[in-house]
C-alpha cells in the first residue's frame, strides 16, 4: 500500500546513521519482519526513485526505518523533521518465516518457508540473528517477533559485526530485549576481534545443527560464509540480500539474484519480491 506518513522524530543512531519513526498505520498492521519500504524522499524531485529501506520495527502504528547516509537521497531523507510527510510505498517483498501461535504469515511465495522454519514450535529452537553493519537492522523486529511468538530471549542470540564499534548498531536496543549481544569489529575496539563469523562459530558449536536456525542480513560476503556454514553443518538459515531496487515491485528488473530452484536448475529471482529473504542453498553465487 502506499502511505502519506508523517515524521514522528529522527535521531542519530550511529556513525553517518539514523533512526527514522514514522507514523504509518497502514504499513505497519501488515508488516513483517525482513521486508522493506520504499520511501520517496521529499526533497528531493517528484521524479527521483525511491529508496529502498528494510523495517526495523513497526509497532503501535509507528513504523521505524535505520538508514546510513551513503548518497544524496538519504542525506536528504536525514534532513527531515518532526512534523514533515514522508511517503511510503509497502511492505515488499518477502521477510524472514517465522513460525508459532499468533504468526501472521508472509506473502504467498514465503509461505511454504513459514511452516518449516522452527518447526511450529518457537520454543525448543535457537535462534542466532547475524547482522553486518546496518545489515543489524531488520534484525531487531525479528527478534521481537521471535519473542512475541514464544521463543525464550536465553534462546536468542545476536552477532553484530562492522569494522569498528561505531558501526555496531542497536546493541542497546537488543540488550533492553534481554537477549544475548556478540559484536565483532575488525579493529577489536568492541567484542572480538575479526569478522562475525567468529563469535557465531564458536556458538554454533555449542547447539545442535537440528535445533537452529540462522537469519542473517549485510554485506555478500559474509552470506555466503553463513550459507556455506548452514549447508556443512545442515542447519537451517535465512539469507536478505541488500540490493539497488529501483522500482521494488518487480517491473524493472534491476535487483535480479540467480538462484538454484528445487531441482537444481539456474534461474534469476527478483529480490524485490522473491527476496529480499532466500533460504540458504538456493543463492548462485
Amino acid at each position: 500500500m502506499q502511505e502519506e506518513t508523517s515524521v514522528l522524530s529522527i535521531e542519530q543512531a550511529g556513525a553517518g546513521v539514523r533512526r527514522l519513526r514514522l507514523a504509518a498505520p497502514g504499513t505497519c498492521a501488515s508488516a513483517r519482519p525482513g521486508q522493506f519500504v520504499h520511501v520517496r524522499v521529499p526533497a528531493l524531485d517528484p521524479g527521483a526513485m525511491r529508496r529502498p529501506i528494510s523495517i526495523c520495527d513497526a509497532g503501535g502504528g509507528v513504523l521505524t526505518l535505520v538508514f546510513k547516509i551513503v548518497g544524496r537521497g538519504t542525506e536528504a531523507l536525514a534532513a527531515v523533521r518532526p512534523g514533515d510527510k514522508v511517503d511510503v510505498l509497502g511492505p515488499l517483498g518477502n521477510g524472514f518465516p517465522v513460525s508459532g501461535p499468533g504468526a501472521a504469515p508472509n506473502s504467498a511465495a514465503a509461505a511454504p518457508c513459514s511452516a518449516a522454519a522452527g518447526n511450529g514450535d518457537p520454543t525448543s529452537r535457537f535462534y542466532a540473528l547475524v547482522g553486518g553493519g546496518y545489515g543489524v537492522a531488520p534484525l531487531y523486529f525479528l527478534a521481537r517477533e521471535l519473542l512475541r511468538l514464544g521463543a525464550p530471549a536465553s534462546r536468542v542470540a545476536v552477532f553484530a559485526g562492522g569494522r569498528t564499534a561505531a558501526d555496531i548498531l542497536l546493541a542497546e536496543d537488543f540488550a533492553a530485549l534481554g537477549v544475548a549481544v556478540h559484536p565483532a569489529t575488525e579493529d577489536g575496539s568492541l567484542g572480538a576481534r575479526g569478522l562475525v563469523t567468529a563469535p557465531l562459530d564458536a556458538w554454533l558449536e555449542a547447539h545442535a545443527p537440528d535445533r537452529v536456525a540462522i537469519y542473517a542480513c549485510g554485506p555478500a560476503p559474509m552470506l555466503r560464509a553463513l550459507d556455506e556454514r548452514a549447508a556443512r553443518i545442515g542447519c537451517e538459515a535465512w539469507l536478505s540480500l541488500d540490493r539497488r531496487m529501483a522500482c521494488g515491485i518487480g517491473a524493472c528488473l534491476g535487483c535480479v539474484q540467480k538462484t538454484r530452484t528445487p531441482s537444481g536448475t539456474e534461474t534469476l529471482s527478483r529480490v524485490c519480491v522473491d527476496g529480499p529473504v532466500f533460504p540458504a542453498g538456493t543463492l548462485v553465487w
